[in-house]
């Protein structure tokens, strides 16, 4: 397994190899800019001329401004999920227009994930999802915006105080199915689930590698790929966090999950890390 850590440069060292420039715009206000822990430093400050280019991996941007920051192309233009700002790109004509919604690392761990800049997320436009832990949504509407109206997120959540959250979301974006179930019962939900390309996971359980292994041999395709956010203090309050992450990995194996890469997610949160693999992967010839 491939190690790394995020250096605090991580947003502009992560910027190094960028296509030429999409077009320019300005940014849209949506609220506190992100709010929550971060504050507002997952958003951007408004009156700039924004330009948008792609991020290598595909269905990202990035918004480059008075300050640079992660966005994804808005599935459902002039809505925002959790008071993200927003960033609305001019195209040709004055009627065509792009709107992006600005990614917060400090709310998101895929978000933290990509600026801490990990190899591939393997979530792309048209995927198939399956996304453990969803929470209220946050980051389930981003995913929803990268795989687009021809992939789907299968958001599962157990707590039925952020599922509420969860279902006004997916009203808006069609390709997302929420699911308020306990994720430790894939069976529960097997006639909801499709063969997924992706399993991301952020449970935040002791057990989190068992979860993950459950439901990756119920729906994830032979060769398919999982990412899992691991909170150290989660698993193992007692023990060194690098410790916990070499434990985890250890259990991966042992359910034919193959770890390929992992970094932690420093600056955006402490003693956390994602871990990247292929499930059952093709025997070497």
């Amino acid at each position: 397994v491939s190690t790394q850590s995020t250096g605090s440069s991580g947003i502009n060292a992560e910027y190094g190899r960028m296509a030429p420039p999409r077009g320019r715009g300005r940014v849209g206000g949506g609220g506190r800019g992100g709010g929550g822990r971060g504050g507002g430093r997952g958003g951007m400050r408004g009156g700039k001329k924004v330009v948008v280019e792609p991020h290598r991996h595909n269905g990202v941007f990035i918004a480059r401004g008075k300050e640079d920051a992660l966005v994804t192309k808005n599935l459902t233009p002039g809505d925002t999920v959790y008071g993200e700002k927003k960033v609305t790109i001019e195209g040709v004509d004055a009627s065509d227009k792009i709107e992006y919604r600005v990614w917060n690392p400090f709310r998101s761990k895929l978000a933290a994930a990509i600026l801490g800049g990990v190899s591939d997320i393997h979530i792309r436009p048209g995927s198939k999802v399956l996304y453990l832990g969803a929470a209220s949504g946050t980051t389930v509407s981003h995913v929803a915006d990268i795989v687009g109206p021809e992939g789907i997120v299968y958001a599962v959540e157990f707590s039925h105080r952020s599922g509420r959250d969860l279902i006004n979301v997916a009203k808006k974006r069609m390709n997302v199915v929420p699911i308020i179930e306990d994720a430790r019962h894939p069976h529960k939900y097997r006639m909801l689930v499709g063969m997924v390309d992706v399993i991301f996971a952020d449970v935040a359980q002791p057990d989190q590698a068992r979860i993950v292994a459950l439901n990756a041999h119920s729906f994830l395709k032979n060769s398919g790929h999982f990412v899992i956010s691991i909170k150290a203090n989660c698993i193992d309050s007692t023990a060194a966090a690098e410790a916990v992450f070499a434990g985890e990995v250890k259990k991966m194996k042992a359910e034919k999950m193959k770890p390929v890469e992992q970094i932690t997610l420093e600056p955006y949160e402490r003693d956390h890390a994602v871990v990247v693999g292929v499930y059952r992967p093709p025997p070497k010839k």
